[in-house]
C-alpha cells in the first residue's frame, strides 16, 4: 500500500484540550475500571512483563491515578529485559515536570518516554553487557492510552466499535523499508546471514552484530545505529471503552493482529490473556517465548466489556506512519464521528532532536540548563542545544533548548551516525 493511501487513511489529530473540556463538561463520564490478565510460555526464558495498576501523578492522591503495563523481550541473555524493567519507568516520570495539571502531564509524556528510552539505554550500556531488550511500554489514564515502542512487540487495541487498531510500529528490517534505510544512511549493512557456499538465509539483518531489528534498549556489541528511540502513540478511547492486547512476538508470528482479538472477545481480561497464547501455541507450536498481556478499559457501570455484536463492520487495521498527516478519507471520519478511537498524538522519528522539541518544559533553576535526557542540571558552558553542532539546518538556533550535556549529546550524535559511544566490553 502506498504512503498516499496510508495518509488518506489516517483520522486528524484531535487537541488534547478539546477532549479533556468535553470530559470535565460532561459528568455522567466516570473514570473507567482497568481490568487485566497475563499468560506466558517459556521458551527460552528471556521475556518479562510489568504491570503496575496502582501509580499516582502525584504520590499520595489517589485521584491521579494511572496504570502501566509492558512487555520486556530480551535477546542475547536476560540482563537488559531485568534491568529495563527496573529502571524505565522511574527514568519516564523524572523527565516528567511536577506540579503541573492533568492535561499538561499527559503532553509532556510522549517527550518523556523518548528521555526515558534513551536514558536507560545509556545507564544500561555503562554496564558493559551485551544483552539487549525489545520493550512495548504502555501507560493508562482515564479513557487516554499512550503507547511507546522499539522492537517487535506489538500493542493492538480492540475497540467496542469492532475495529482492531496496531498502536506500535514493528522494527524489524524485513518489514521496515525506512529503518532499512535509515540504518545503512547511519553507516550500518543490511542484508541476510551467509553460510556456507554463498547462501543467504534468514531474516534481514543488520551488521555488524547481525540483529534483525533496527530498534532495541541494551545491545552494546552492534552498532549505534540501533537505537532506543521509541514509536509513540497516544489516543483517546470513546467512553465505551475497548481492550488491549500486548504481547511479544512469540504471539505475533503466530497470530495476525484481528486473530488475537477475535480470539478472546467477550471473555474476562484473565482468562482472555490465556486464550491468545493457547490461539498462538496452536497455530505454530512454542518457538519462541510466548507473553500476552490483555488490559480492558471499561465503564465504570459495566463489570466486563460484552462482546461486540455479531453484524457486518467496515473493519479495516489502523495503518500509521511516522508523522501525523491530514487527509482522511470518509470511512474514516465516519469512524471518528462516532467516538471509537481519537488520535492525540504519533511520532516515529529516530532522530533524536525531532522527539525533544514539544513541550520542553522551562527550566526553574536560575542560570542552570537541564539536560532534556538524563535530567542533570549544568552551566550553560557545558551544554549543548540538541540543534548543535555541524549537522544543524541553517534555520535551528543552536543557543536555544532543549539541551543535552555531554554525555547524552555524544549518544545523540553516535546515533546520527557521527562517532560512537559504545563503551568497550571486555570479553
Amino acid at each position: 500500500m502506498s504512503q498516499d493511501n496510508i495518509s488518506r487513511m489516517r483520522p486528524p489529530l484531535v487537541p488534547l484540550a478539546t477532549l479533556i473540556g468535553r470530559e470535565l463538561r460532561n459528568d455522567k463520564i466516570e473514570k473507567p475500571f482497568v481490568k487485566y490478565g497475563q499468560a506466558a510460555l517459556a521458551k527460552k526464558g528471556e521475556d518479562y512483563f510489568l504491570i503496575k495498576p496502582d501509580c499516582q501523578r502525584v504520590p499520595g492522591d489517589l485521584s491521579t491515578s494511572f496504570s502501566v503495563f509492558a512487555i520486556f523481550d530480551g535477546h542475547n541473555g536476560v540482563s537488559a529485559a531485568i534491568f529495563v524493567k527496573e529502571k524505565l519507568l522511574d527514568n519516564v516520570l523524572s523527565a516528567i515536570p511536577q506540579d503541573i495539571t492533568r492535561e499538561e502531564w499527559l503532553q509532556a509524556l510522549p517527550q518523556a518516554l523518548v528521555a526515558g528510552f534513551v536514558k536507560t539505554d545509556i545507564e544500561f550500556q555503562q554496564k558493559g553487557e551485551t544483552s539487549g531488550t525489545t520493550v512495548t511500554f504502555v501507560v493508562i489514564d482515564e479513557w487516554t492510552v499512550t503507547v511507546a515502542s522499539v522492537g517487535d512487540s506489538r500493542c493492538i487495541l480492540d475497540s467496542q466499535g469492532g475495529v482492531v487498531s496496531l498502536l506500535t510500529v514493528d522494527h524489524r528490517l524485513e518489514e521496515n523499508v525506512e529503518e532499512r534505510e535509515r540504518v545503512t544512511a547511519s553507516g550500518g549493512e543490511v542484508g541476510r546471514l551467509n553460510v556456507f557456499g554463498g547462501n543467504e538465509v534468514g531474516p534481514l539483518r543488520c551488521w555488524p552484530g547481525g540483529l534483525c531489528l533496527s530498534r532495541s534498549i541494551g545491545d552494546t556489541d552492534v552498532g549505534e545505529f540501533i537505537v532506543p528511540i521509541p514509536h509513540v502513540k497516544q489516543v483517546k478511547l470513546s467512553n465505551a471503552g475497548g481492550r488491549l492486547v500486548i504481547a511479544s512476538d512469540g504471539i505475533w508470528d503466530a497470530l495476525s493482529s484481528d486473530m488475537a482479538a477475535k480470539s478472546c472477545r467477550g471473555l474476562p481480561a484473565e482468562i482472555a490473556a490465556k486464550l491468545v497464547v493457547k490461539e498462538a501455541l496452536r497455530s505454530r507450536g512454542l518457538k519462541d517465548d510466548t507473553t500476552c498481556l490483555v488490559v480492558d478499559i471499561i465503564p465504570s457501570d459495566i463489570p466486563v466489556l460484552p462482546p461486540i455484536p455479531r453484524k457486518k463492520h467496515n473493519m479495516f487495521s489502523l495503518l500509521f506512519g511516522k508523522k501525523a498527516l491530514s487527509s482522511v478519507s470518509k470511512s474514516t471520519k465516519k469512524l471518528s464521528a462516532v467516538g471509537v478511537v481519537e488520535e492525540l498524538f504519533e511520532e516515529g522519528s529516530a532522530i533524536l532532536a525531532e522527539r525533544l522539541s514539544k513541550y520542553f518544559p522551562a527550566n526553574t533553576n536560575s542560570g542552570l540548563c537541564r539536560c532534556a535526557v538524563c535530567q542533570v542540571d549544568q552551566t550553560p558552558g557545558d551544554s549543548l542545544s540538541v540543534n548543535s553542532g555541524s549537522f544543524f539546518s541553517p534555520g535551528s538556533k543552536p543557543r536555544e533548548g532543549p539541551f543535552l550535556c555531554s554525555n547524552c549529546q555524544k549518544k545523540k550524535d553516535a546515533m546520527e551516525g557521527k562517532r560512537s559511544s559504545r563503551p568497550t566490553v571486555m570479553t
